[in-house]
């Protein structure tokens, strides 16, 4: 079976050859700078999870390379902002183009439209230049993937980030990637979807759980589907829930979320 992450990761890595010839390194850490000296403060998606009642993280996410197109006509000017209208703790915008059909224009969109909660850059990041991306374009936090990263690499890559003013969400799939909560993330990440196949299973946020920090933020991401499976997953110490798929494809994303809060118990 072909694994999508690979397929993801390299031409990834392909990309940022192109970005790097059309913006220098020099160049996005200038204007990366000049962005901070303007806008210093980052709202904390940490802070926004354990302090929510709710912990949900509303995905725009328009695509999937599953599922093809979820919703194309997805607007980054008025789904966010719905999203935010209607309960979402935290946002997470899908940066993607070639897989997912995002772009980084898509969370700056988002800010413009009046999106003031934390917004997670959702990218598969392998290189410092995308943290500067994700700084730049107006996000307060960036997702690092365990399985894309040697833990060295995500070490730096995460102290790099707060240098920006950026928390991180690492991401975790099973249980030897689970030491790079070591690394003391902002967010501790549980995808309950195989990155390599897509296959599915939110029991894996159960299984993984008590390996992570009894004091981490622990996030369960993907697969979430019913307001029961978010009590559940809160009795087991989650406090940052992921959604996209579940309201996007419902073509109403922020009524969507708004009905599915109402049924998480206080």
């Amino acid at each position: 079976m072909k694994d999508v992450l690979q397929e993801i990761v390299a031409h990834k890595r392909v990309e940022l050859e192109m970005w790097k010839k059309q913006l220098s390194e020099r160049e996005i850490h200038r204007l990366t700078e000049q962005y901070v000296d303007e806008h210093p403060d980052v709202l904390s998606m940490h802070q926004a999870l354990t302090t929510s009642t709710s912990g949900i993280i509303a995905e725009f996410k328009r695509r999937s390379p599953s599922k093809g197109w979820i919703m194309e006509e997805g607007r980054a000017d008025v789904i966010p902002l719905d999203y935010q209208r209607n309960g979402a703790a935290a946002l997470s915008i899908l940066t993607d183009e070639k897989y997912f059909g995002g772009r980084d224009e898509f969370i700056s969109t988002a800010r413009e439209s009046g999106v003031v909660i934390p917004v997670l850059y959702k990218n598969f990041v392998v290189d410092e230049y995308q943290l500067f991306q994700a700084r730049l374009c107006g996000a307060s936090a960036v997702l690092l993937i365990a399985a894309d990263l040697k833990k060295r690499e995500c070490a730096t890559l995460l102290a790099t980030a707060h240098e920006l003013g950026l928390e991180v969400l690492l991401e975790m799939h099973n249980e030897a990637e689970t030491e790079y909560a070591e690394l003391e993330p902002d967010m501790c990440g549980i995808n309950n979807r195989n990155l390599g196949t897509f296959v599915t299973d939110v029991e894996n946020s159960f299984r993984l759980a008590t390996l992570l920090p009894h004091d981490a933020c622990k996030v369960s991401e993907s697969g979430i589907s019913s307001p029961d499976t978010v009590n559940r997953l809160r009795m087991a110490g989650f406090r940052g829930f992921l959604i996209g798929e579940r309201f996007m494809k419902t073509g109403t994303p922020g009524n969507a979320l708004k009905e599915f809060i109402t049924n998480i118990q206080p």
